[in-house]
C-alpha cells in the first residue's frame, strides 16, 4: 500500500513540474541562421522553460503553449560581445583612470548597476567582460545577474587584468610612495610563477576566462602601444595554468611583438590587435586564433578628444592608431582570418556598442559576417557553441527580434525591439 502511495505521489509530482514548465511559441517572419548563413522564412521557434526545444516551419504549437507573434520581425540569435567593461563605471565627462580612486568599490559596483540593463536592451544576451580596474567586481556583477537581482546579459568574466607592475592593466600615474589597495593591484605579476600564481587565485575567485596584457596601452598614463609587456614565457606560463582549471586566455595587444607573443603562447583571442603586421595575420590563421577588434571606439576616443574629456597624454598614444587598425581588419578579412565581435565597452557609451556592425561592414565584412562575429564566432571563442550563437534545439533561449532585414541594412541592429534571455523577454 504505502509503495502504491509513494506512486501516486511521484505521478503527482511529476504532473505538478510539467504543469509549471512554461512553453513559449514565437512566431518569426525572418529567421537568421548564422551557422548557415541562411535567412529562413515563416519559422515556428518552440521554447520550454530556458532552452529552444525544437525549429521548424510547420510545427505543431502545444494548446498550452504562450504564442510571441514576431511574423512582421527579423529574429536572430542574442548577440554576444565578446570585450565589454560592464562591471566599470566610467564617467562620461571624465575618462580618465583616476576616477577610479574617486570612488569606493562599493560606490563603483552600484555606478555599474545600469550599465548591465542597456547592455540587455541593446540585444546583447551574453558578453565577455574582459577586466576591471577594481579586482572581482566582475565576478559579483555576474553573480547578481545569475540570481535576478539585477538585469543584464550572460556574463562570462575575468576577474582583473593580468598585468606586469606598471603595465597597461595597472592604475599607473600615481606617486611612488602611493599604496594602492588590494583590488587595483591584485593583477600584477612580473615572472612566469607570479603569473601562475594570479591566475591560481582567480581560478579560486570563480573567473570564467583569463585577460593577460602583453603590450602597453592607449588609455593608460605612462604607457606606450609600441611597446611588448610580458615575455613569451610568462605568457605561456598563463596559457598553461589557465588550461589546468579549463580557462582560456585573451590577451591586450597594440604592438606587433605583443600580438605575435599572444599568438605563440596559444591565447584564444588577440584583442584590439591595431599593429598586426602580415606575419602575425599569417600565425593567426594558422593557428586558429580569434581577433577581437574594437574598430568602432575610435569614433569615441576622438570625440572625447575635441569635447576636453581624456587625458592628452591618451590621444597623443592614440594617434594613427585608430585608422591603421581599421585597414588592419579590412585586410584581415580579407585573408580570412577568425573575427569576433568586441567593442571595449565603457569607452563609448554602452547604448552604441551595437554601432559597430555598420563600421565592420563598412570595413569589408558583408552583413551576415558580421553577425556571424556576434553569434557563431563569438560562441566558438567562449567555448560554448553548444548552447549559445544559433537558435537551435538543446540551445539557451536568447533570441532578438528587428523590423527589416538587417542583411540588406545592418545599421537595422541599433534598433532592437524585442529581446528574450533564457526563455525570459526582456523587451518588446
Amino acid at each position: 500500500m504505502n509503495r502504491f502511495l509513494g506512486f501516486l505521489l511521484g505521478l503527482w509530482l511529476l504532473s505538478a513540474l510539467e504543469a509549471n514548465t512554461e512553453v513559449i511559441a514565437v512566431k518569426a517572419g525572418k529567421l537568421v541562421d548564422p551557422d548557415a548563413g541562411a535567412v529562413r522564412s515563416d519559422q515556428i521557434i518552440l521554447i520550454r522553460d530556458n532552452k529552444i526545444e525544437a525549429v521548424g516551419k510547420n510545427l505543431a504549437i502545444p494548446a498550452e503553449a504562450r504564442i510571441i507573434d514576431l511574423s512582421d520581425k527579423t529574429v536572430l540569435p542574442g548577440l554576444i560581445d565578446c570585450h565589454t567593461h560592464l562591471a566599470d563605471a566610467p564617467d562620461e565627462e571624465n575618462h580618465d583612470p583616476f576616477l577610479v580612486l574617486k570612488r569606493s568599490a562599493v560606490e563603483t559596483a552600484y555606478a555599474a548597476i545600469p550599465n548591465a540593463r542597456i547592455f540587455l536592451e541593446s540585444g546583447f544576451t551574453t558578453v565577455r567582460d574582459v577586466g576591471v580596474y577594481r579586482a572581482l567586481n566582475d565576478v559579483a556583477m555576474r553573480d547578481a545577474i545569475n540570481k535576478g537581482i539585477i538585469v543584464g546579459p550572460r556574463m562570462f568574466v575575468a576577474g582583473a587584468y593580468v598585468t606586469i607592475t606598471g603595465g597597461a592593466g595597472a592604475m599607473t600615474g600615481m606617486a611612488p610612495d602611493i599604496t594602492l589597495p588590494w583590488d587595483l593591484r591584485y593583477g600584477e605579476a612580473n615572472s612566469p610563477w607570479e603569473v601562475r600564481q594570479v591566475i591560481r587565485k582567480l581560478a579560486h575567485d570563480g573567473v570564467d576566462h583569463i585577460k593577460i596584457l602583453s603590450s602597453g596601452a592607449v588609455l593608460t598614463h605612462g604607457s606606450n602601444p609600441h611597446s611588448q609587456e610580458f615575455t613569451l614565457e610568462e605568457i605561456q606560463a598563463a596559457v598553461d595554468e589557465a588550461s589546468h582549471f579549463g580557462l582560456r586566455v585573451e590577451s591586450h595587444a597594440h604592438s606587433p611583438e605583443g600580438i605575435k607573443n599572444a599568438i605563440r603562447a596559444g591565447v584564444a583571442s588577440v584583442e584590439h590587435a591595431e599593429m598586426i603586421d602580415d606575419e602575425g595575420m599569417a600565425m593567426a590563421k594558422q593557428r586558429g586564433t580569434y581577433l577581437d577588434m574594437d574598430i568602432y571606439d575610435e569614433e569615441c576616443i576622438q570625440e572625447q578628444g575635441r569635447l576636453g574629456q581624456i587625458p592628452k597624454d591618451f590621444l597623443q598614444h592614440d594617434a594613427e592608431l585608430g585608422q591603421l587598425q581599421r585597414d588592419n581588419f579590412r585586410k584581415a578579412v580579407k585573408a580570412g582570418l577568425k573575427m569576433s565581435f568586441g567593442t571595449d565597452a565603457g569607452v563609448c557609451p554602452y547604448d552604441r556598442s551595437v554601432r559597430q556592425f555598420a563600421m565592420m561592414v563598412k570595413y569589408g565584412m558583408t552583413p551576415m559576417q558580421a553577425i556571424q562575429s556576434s553569434t557563431t564566432n563569438a560562441a566558438d571563442l567562449l567555448g560554448h557553441a553548444d548552447a549559445l550563437g544559433s537558435i537551435k534545439p538543446g540551445k539557451y533561449a536568447d533570441l532578438i527580434a528587428v523590423s527589416g532585414d538587417p542583411l540588406q541594412d545592418i545599421s537595422i541592429l541599433e534598433h532592437v525591439q524585442f529581446v528574450m534571455k533564457d526563455g525570459k523577454v526582456y523587451k518588446q
